[in-house]
């Protein structure tokens, strides 16, 4: 079974274009790094720190070498990282990008990510990013998906279509941060660091 989608804007039809690389998904979200906001508050500042970064023993479930697609900062307060891939997203996507957030401390040793605002004490965030995304994964990532040392995954499907004179991107995003209603800000009094409910 073949689905077609379909995009029309004043009255002209768009045809899908779909990127044929993953280099060319990585290069389009480089020169227009705000595809990459999650929502419209602490993950809606996106700035790319590096790509294709190499991580030593980054599989570790396959007890391999592996490459960071993209690392991204959030608001200066996250590193993203982001694994791209061309087709539809699915659990095995998942594993990987798990895998490469096991490797924060070596992360952190990087010279890109040294010379940032983020290196002294960065929370973390994964980001999956796809055509489509197997709706078993789009459910666990709805509902709030977390890895075992507590940090959020997002996911991201773009899908791009092109007309006689214009280009299109289209993305949904699955994103449920749990730790969006709870306000984690620490304030300096008297010398010492309060939450907010210990200030008041």
């Amino acid at each position: 079974m073949k689905i077609l989608k379909h995009f029309t804007a004043n009255d002209e039809k768009f045809e899908e274009f779909p990127f044929k690389r993953e280099l060319s998904m990585e290069s389009y979200l480089i020169e227009n790094e705000g595809v990459l906001a999650l929502d419209d508050n602490i993950f809606s500042e996106v700035e790319i720190i590096e790509e294709e970064l190499t991580l030593k023993q980054g599989r570790s479930s396959k007890d391999t070498d592996g490459r960071i697609d993209i690392l991204a900062g959030y608001s200066q307060e996250y590193l993203g990282v982001v694994e791209l891939k061309l087709g539809e997203l699915n659990n095995t996507h998942l594993e990987q990008l798990e895998d490469y957030l096991i490797e924060r401390d070596q992360i952190l040793t990087m010279p890109s990510v040294k010379d940032s605002n983020y290196w002294e004490t960065p929370k973390w965030i994964g980001v999956l990013v796809g055509r489509s995304i197997k709706p078993d994964l789009a459910e666990k990532i709805k509902d709030g998906y977390e890895t075992e040392s507590g940090i959020s995954i997002a996911a991201l499907t773009i899908s791009r279509f092109r007309s006689k004179g214009a280009v299109y991107v289209v993305t949904d995003t699955y994103f449920n941060n749990k730790k969006s209603n709870r306000d984690t800000t620490q304030y300096n009094f008297n010398g010492q660091t309060l939450g907010k409910g210990p200030l008041v």
